[in-house]
Parts: structure tokens; sequence; C-alpha cells
């Protein structure tokens, strides 16, 4: 089938496009057919893989499909699309000064991966490299994987393959309705299901990056975090990860409870879409994005409510909430983060003790908490203050060069302690280097929290 996704290939031979010798930068076989990278400092970029078939058409709110094979090598030196959602305004004094100066361009072709590897070990089936998946926030409704402060060269410097996703958002990949769960069985949760293709995508094919397929640790910050929540209880992605990080989503009894059901979730669907006047599936799959937006602006403002879809359990990608799956003992058993930063939104700043007190009763493997504490520096602008919610990505992936506000050595120094812990976590599913050091597992009898400040 003929799409946009094909229109974005370059097919040409590798070696003559990227003009790098074929031991540098090699020709890679995965689902689809060939990629090639671009060579980035120490590591060799892979920039929109695609990990599934385009959701558009009749593929729009159904699980995701596989990949579309294409003819040639794809050489992947191009971020691609992100989802669709609303434009940002740079000048905002927020969110959008903040990461935003210039916007990706949105389309539903938008199931991509990125894939930052070590200079000397792509190709090399053997390496057995840890994996990270980094899943972006923003509300389940905005965001991207490629956002100027996400960045994986500090990773591959530490020895840690790095892959960022983008999945479906907003409309695209929350909504439901009772039409699609007749369709389907259940409705909803598409950027979840995206999320956990993504999984599985790495687990068939990254050992061809130089990846341990068994060795993948999961991580996200705010909806982000949300989504690594519900991918650690999720059966569909059990057997897939080796570790999580979530950052700024709560813990126990936290603002992210995950825990309404299908019937409500498609009584709420099925509210907007009529008040929009899409009452058939041909007519809600043959909507622009703009025309089903507004029917959900429509909806928000008639019923005067702060209107947001979001994951829900649906019986299938999830069977109950993070709450119950955690007193049940039915979230993976494998070494969890949890943290936040000191001027955090608030519901998602706290619940972290009595989870790792919960999973400690439970012998399950250690929980890890944080707090991160660096008031961001400014400039003179207007804009965000204070360690607030998202300011330690710019630390997490090393990119504080990148931001405008005004970093200092101290800021570099902590960024790269930090990256140091993270990737820690995906090598050895503890945050110190090799197991020791001064990070403690917070259990019942020894809770501990580990500061993340300039020193």
């Amino acid at each position: 089938m003929k799409n946009s996704l094909l229109t974005n290939m370059v097919c040409a031979i590798a070696m003559v496009a990227c003009n790098q010798p074929a031991e540098t930068n090699p020709v890679l076989s995965i689902e689809g057919g060939q990629v090639q990278g671009i060579v980035s400092n120490n590591s060799i970029v892979y920039k929109g893989v695609p990990y599934a078939a385009p959701p558009v058409g009749d593929l729009r709110w159904r699980a995701p499909q596989p990949v579309e094979k294409w003819e040639g090598v794809m050489v992947c030196d191009h971020f691609l699309n992100a989802a669709p959602q609303a434009a940002h305004d740079p000048n905002d004094g927020n969110y959008g000064t903040e990461f935003f100066a210039e916007d990706a361009p949105f389309s539903e072709d938008c199931l991509h991966l990125n894939i930052w590897v070590p200079k000397d070990v792509a190709g090399k089936s053997d390496s057995k490299l840890p994996v990270a998946l980094w899943i972006h926030g923003g509300a389940y409704s905005a965001g991207w994987s490629f956002e100027p402060e996400m960045d994986g060269e500090a990773w591959a410097e530490r020895g840690v393959i790095l892959v960022t996703a983008n999945y479906r958002l907003g409309v695209f990949g929350y909504l439901s309705h009772p039409l699609l769960t007749a369709e389907s069985g259940f409705s909803g949760n598409y950027g979840l299901m995206d999320q956990i293709a993504a999984l599985k995508w790495i687990k068939r094919n990254i050992v061809q990056f130089g990846g341990d397929p068994d060795k993948v640790m999961i991580f996200g910050q705010s909806a982000g975090g949300g989504s690594i929540r519900c991918m650690i209880m999720s059966p569909e992605s059990r057997g897939l990860i080796s570790g999580a990080v979530v950052m700024s989503a709560g813990g126990l009894n936290g603002r992210l409870t995950e825990g309404a059901g299908q019937e409500t979730a498609d009584a709420l669907g099925k509210d907007i879409m009529d008040m929009g006047g899409f009452t058939t599936l041909e007519q809600m799959r043959a909507a622009s994005y703009e025309e089903l937006q507004e029917a959900l602006n429509k909806y928000a403002m008639e019923k005067k409510v702060w209107l947001s879809l979001t994951p829900h359990v649906d019986g299938k990608v999830l069977v109950e909430s993070f709450d119950s799956a955690a007193y049940n003992n039915h979230l993976a058993d494998v070494p969890l983060m949890f943290g936040s930063v000191a001027d955090d939104m608030a519901g998602l700043d706290n619940g972290f003790q009595e989870l790792a007190n919960l999973r400690d009763s439970l012998g399950n493997k250690p929980t890890y908490i944080y707090r991160f504490d660096a008031s961001a520096p400014e400039d003179g602008r207007p804009c965000l203050h204070g360690s607030f919610h998202s300011s330690e990505l710019w630390y997490v992936f090393r990119t504080l060069k990148r931001s405008w506000r005004p970093y200092t050595e101290v800021d570099e120094e902590l960024s790269n302690r930090m990256v140091d812990y993270w990737t820690n976590m995906a090598k050895y599913g503890n945050p110190n280097y090799d197991g020791s050091g001064e990070w403690k597992a917070s259990t019942t009898t020894q809770p501990y929290v580990q500061p993340l400040e300039r020193r």
C-alpha cells in the first residue's frame, strides 16, 4: 500500500548516501527492510524508524499493525512526524517557551522510533548492550520523542542504547466509543498499544543494533511516567521489561489512577462524538483532526469541564488500576525507580514510600526513590520558576546546552551524575555503579530518598 511513509523514505545505496565505511555505519536488516543511520560524535543515530504501519484510514482507532515493507535502504537521517496536537506558542512563558521553540510536523503517520547506538556496536548481534525505551510526556495529548531536551548521545557514551518512541495522542490515542468497542471488543488506549508495540519491536529487532532484547528498561515523565505505570501492570507487556523509571507520575494513591472502566470511557467518547455530529464509524474515520478536536473543545465548553482523554481499564491492555495491581502483586517484578521534582504538580509527587513499603512486604525487586531539587536558572524573560514539573529533563539527557537558560558547570556535574544513575538502572537494575554506592533501595525499615541537587 502506498502512503506517506513511503514518500519519506530515501532508498539508495547506503554507502553512497551516508558516505561512511561499512564497518563504521553498517546497513542493518530489520522488520520491513534495510536501514542505515548517521554517525553523530560517538554514536550512530537512526531517526524515524517505523515500528508499525501508519494508523491512518481504516487503521485509525485500531491496534497497531505490522510494519509495511520497503525496497532498498532506508537512510534514517531525519526525524519524522509527531502525532497531531495543538500548536505551541514559544512566547507563552510556559512550556512553549521552555521546550517548543519550533513545532515538529504533525501527522497521523507518526509511529516511528529514534535509536542511539554506540558507534562500534551497530550490526554486532553478540554485543548485547542494555536498552532503554523513553516515553515522552505531554498530558497524553502533546509532545514528541525528539523534543530538543531529548537526546541519546550521553546514554550511548555510557554503553546504553536509547530508543525514543512517538505514539498516538489525544483523540487518536485515547478515544473510546461504543462502536469501536463493538468492532474490536475494547477501545481506547491506542497510545498504550503503540508503546507496547514499540517494546515488542525492540524485542524482535534490537539485536541487529547490538542490543540485548532481554535487558530493556522503560522510563518516562509526566504522562510518559503514567504510561510506564500502565506498562508495568499490563499483561500485554509482561516479560518485555527488565526495569522501569517513573518520573513525576505519582506512586500509590496518586493523581494518576488509570481506574475508569470501558463503559465509562465509551459513554464519554459517545457524548463527545455525538456533540460533534459524528454518529457512525465512517464519519469518525473520515473526519479531520481539526474537526474531531473541535468536537472535544465544544464538549468541554458546554459541560464546563477540563477534558483530557487518558488510559483506562479496558479489560485487555489494562485489567485493573495501578493501586489494585500493586496491592494484588500484579506489577512486573523488576527494579523500579520513582521520583519527582521539588515543585511538582500536586498528586504527582507522593505515594512513593507507600509503594516501596508495599513492594518490600511482598518480597519484590528493589524500589528506589529520588527528589530532584535544582531551581532552574533564569535570564529575566517570563518563564517557569523553581524546580518545576519537567525541569529535570535537560539533566536526564545531558542537553543543558540546548536550553536558553544560563546553566553552569555545577548543573553539568548534576546532569552527568543523573545520566550515570539512569543508565546504571538500565545496566544493573540499580542506580549505583555495579550495585554499590550511596543510593539505597527504600524499604519499610529503611526508607530512603536520594536527593538530586547541585553540589
